[in-house]
């Protein structure tokens, strides 16, 4: 019993020790260097990379070709 009371004391410690900041509406985790399978897309407030999966960075929209829309639905 005092080993499973000791156990559980140092796990709440270290829980408090190491608090992790949260970024990108806390899908990101801001670190010195991102993992592989992450990207960076903005910086957090302590100047580390926010980490977050690729799927929740917005994707830029693919421009389309202005001058033929409007030329190909006027009536003649």
């Amino acid at each position: 019993m005092k080993l499973l009371l000791l156990l559980l004391t140092v796990t709440l410690l270290l829980a408090q020790i190491t608090p992790v900041m949260k970024c990108w509406g806390k899908s990101g985790r801001c670190r010195a260097t991102c993992k592989e399978s992450e990207v960076y897309y903005i910086l957090c407030k302590t100047e580390a990379k926010c980490c977050v999966d690729p799927k929740y960075v917005p994707v830029k929209p693919k421009l389309t070709d202005t001058n033929t829309s409007l030329e190909s639905t006027s009536a003649v």
